[in-house]
């Protein structure tokens, strides 16, 4: 099961929320659901079952991110590259995505996950380094993904990182049987 085309499936990301997310501020501020829902389940600490309301809010932040900002004007820069790398990554069936990208953002997902454990100790215990240990260790491997990501748009595009790009541009599908 593909995890990541899941969690596409779940935010309901369809054509016009993909261009909307490209959008730099959306990629960047999309690093602080994360620590949102953590800050969430620790106030609970303070607030008891009120903390559900800080988490429902956190949780609708995380659904509603990628169509808080408007398309951007421009979709050459590092963010919005990620994002159109992503999209060509989840339709790797129908893209030529080399193996070796594959793997690497396997890796990448896999190091993220490694993160789960503490961050989840760290949620239990109240223990804040447990926690913070925990949410960098998922953060860092998916700015290394968002990484990957520019560089499979790179590759399939032939679009060179910092070439401006007045559109969103993204490879033709592959020949059937073609794809990796």
């Amino acid at each position: 099961m593909d995890l990541i085309k899941a969690a596409e499936r779940l935010m309901r990301m369809d054509e016009a929320t993909w261009l909307r997310h490209a959008n730099p501020w959306s990629v960047w501020t999309r690093f602080t659901c994360l620590p949102l829902l953590v800050l969430a389940v620790w106030s609970r600490q303070w607030l008891g079952w009120w903390a559900l309301v800080l988490f429902a809010l956190a949780a609708a932040w995380t659904w509603y991110n990628p169509r808080a900002f408007p398309p951007p004007d421009e979709f050459g820069s590092w963010a919005s590259r990620a994002t159109l790398g992503e999209r060509i990554y989840l339709a790797r069936r129908s893209h030529a995505v080399p193996r070796h990208h594959i793997r690497a953002a396997h890796v990448l997902a896999a190091l993220s996950a490694l993160g789960l454990p503490p961050l989840i100790y760290g949620l239990w215990a109240f223990d804040w380094w447990a926690t913070i240990s925990g949410v960098a260790l998922m953060i860092l491997p998916k700015v290394w993904f968002c990484d990957r990501m520019v560089w499979i748009h790179a590759d399939l595009t032939g679009i060179p990182p910092g070439t401006p790009m007045p559109y969103p541009t993204l490879p033709e599908p592959a020949p059937a049987g073609s794809a990796s």
